[in-house]
């Protein structure tokens, strides 16, 4: 443990310091902006991913290799362009994440609450929602003939990944039995059906099963509980109809071997059991509501981040036109990611594993692409009251003790809370933190304030970006501002007509498989039906 409190013996020495420094300097002056078109894109947003949760993430990450942690690198801090974002909704100063989800997936800045929809929609009013929706990105990609895929450890319903595919005037329609019969006789339709018929998806990973069934059909993993059912009013079966409505779709358009055919899996054995080139679409839905933290996953039946951002890049790759790939991990929060749900159940350490996590995934897709024709980009929602302090020293564990007590003279972890479940009084005084109860993974680090859920922050959050376009991402800027820059480096609308667009067509059109295969397969097809007739 000393080893780790005192600062190695080269970073004594100035030269140590300069040296870096200067090695970092070259790097910088030998940037470039890659100002070709991107034929892909990966957005991973960590639900509720602050500064503050990166810096901790960033510590905890090294402190698992060994280290003392802070000099450690998240992959996504690699990335060499760099903005920030300002989060306000339209209707309010601390946002949500359906707000924030329609303005980096579509756009727009909009109400708290509504997903899809321009800020004239009103949330819970579904008349509001006509003529008011607006397009996501992955939407725009799909119509440009491009693969789209979303990964989510929450539920495939949930506010961030529902603002890729849904028009809805509540976050909270998950299925039809989360409706108001108003909205319903209105015409709204619920989020889990939009899924199934809004966009065609060609993957879709992460929690939700209960949504998509009728009611009391029993669960596949929880037979025997009846809380894990199907929840559906209208008696359909949203997966058959998936599958039914995918199952013989065909991408020979791009004068290619013929790919087809639609997969559900529910467990991690049939994640593994997909082969990369036997399906067009592949749906997997791992939990009857969110996925599990990764503290807490069972790694025999649940997939992680990692491997479903994996198995999604290898099924989208394969269109020489391209992919776009929305990746969330909420988590770190609890109305949205697994991010976002850690912290707001104020347990910090399953927050920045959930982070770690959505970095081991960014580190695993830079893989499996190039920044050469991948435009990366890294960014949050929002952020959370969560912070760390205390003049800890070097190397002090990121859930560990202030090295001073409080006024109260009890000690207090370095992670604190603003607000939240982890406000305690005992006997008329705050109770003393400690070792080892403030490493368990579920120890819940003290609020300030009392409340049932800890609350969003309402500071601007970072945006990573590399690849084609990446240097777009610079300063401070609107958060709908994300959209327009990755529609704009992929030649989406509104900007497929902007100069280099027609260039990047004849290149990607040029990937695509001579016509000699088509002329091959026409002519086994009329040898078939000479033989046939």
């Amino acid at each position: 443990l000393p080893d780790l409190l005192s600062p190695p013996d080269a970073e004594k020495s100035p030269g140590y310091w300069n040296k870096g420094a200067k090695r970092r300097l070259e790097l910088a002056l030998a940037l470039q902006p890659a100002a070709q078109r991107a034929k892909n894109i990966i957005l991973f947003m960590g639900d509720g991913m602050g500064v503050s949760t990166m810096s901790a993430a960033r510590i905890y990450k090294g402190q698992l290799a060994g280290g003392s942690g802070e000099e450690s690198v998240l992959a996504m801090e690699t990335f060499p362009h760099m903005a920030l974002a300002k989060t306000y909704t339209i209707d309010r100063q601390v946002p949500d994440s359906a707000g924030t989800g329609t303005a980096y997936l579509c756009g727009v800045k909009a109400n708290a609450k509504t997903l899809g929809l321009s800020g004239a929609a009103i949330y819970g009013k579904c008349h509001t929602t006509f003529g008011n929706e607006v397009d996501s990105v992955l939407h725009r990609a799909r119509l440009a003939g491009k693969s789209v895929g979303i990964v989510t450890t929450t539920r495939v319903q949930h506010a961030s990944p529902g603002a890729a595919y849904a028009h809805s005037a509540s976050r909270g329609w998950y299925a039809d039995a989360n409706m108001p019969t108003e909205a319903l006789r209105d015409g709204c339709k619920d989020i889990a059906w939009q899924l199934v018929h809004n966009t065609d998806i060609n993957v879709i990973l992460g929690g939700g099963r209960m949504y998509m069934t009728p009611r009391r059909t029993p669960d596949p993993e929880y037979p025997k509980d009846p809380d894990q059912n199907g929840t559906r009013k209208d008696g359909r079966d949203l997966i058959a109809e998936w599958l039914s409505a995918k199952q013989g779709v065909c991408h020979c358009h791009w004068f290619c071997s013929c790919w087809q055919g639609a997969r559900y899996v529910w467990d991690k054995k049939g994640l593994d059991a997909v082969e990369d080139d036997s399906v067009s679409h592949l749906l997997g839905l791992f939990e009857p509501k969110d996925m599990r933290y990764e503290l807490n996953r069972n790694t025999s039946t649940d997939p992680s981040i990692v491997e479903m951002t994996e198995k999604a890049i290898r099924i989208l790759r394969r269109n020489p036109n391209g992919f776009f790939l929305f990746v969330e991990d909420d988590h770190v929060s609890h109305a949205g990611g697994r991010i976002d749900h850690g912290h707001h159940s104020g347990r910090a350490k399953q927050a920045l594993m959930e982070a770690v996590m959505l970095d081991r995934a960014v580190a695993r897709a830079g893989e499996l692409t190039s920044p050469a024709d991948t435009l990366t980009v890294v960014t949050a929602d929002h952020s959370h009251v969560f912070t760390f302090g205390g003049s800890t020293p070097r190397g002090n564990s990121i859930f560990g003790l202030a090295p001073k007590k409080a006024k109260d003279k009890q000690a207090y972890t370095s992670i604190l809370y603003g607000n939240g479940p982890g406000y305690s009084i005992r006997d008329g005084a705050r109770p003393a933190a400690s070792l080892p109860a403030a490493e368990d993974k579920d120890y819940r680090q003290q609020a300030a304030v009392p409340l049932e859920t800890e609350t969003h922050s309402g500071e601007d959050v970072v945006v990573l970006a590399q690849g084609p376009m990446a240097h777009l991402f610079h300063g401070v800027q609107e958060q709908h501002y994300i959209a327009h820059a990755m529609a704009y480096a992929a030649c989406l609308e509104p900007y497929a007509t902007e100069p280099g667009c027609r260039a990047a067509r004849r290149a990607s059109h040029g990937t695509q498989c001579s016509s000699q295969p088509l002329l091959t397969l026409l002519a086994l097809c009329m040898a078939a039906l000479i033989v046939r007739g």
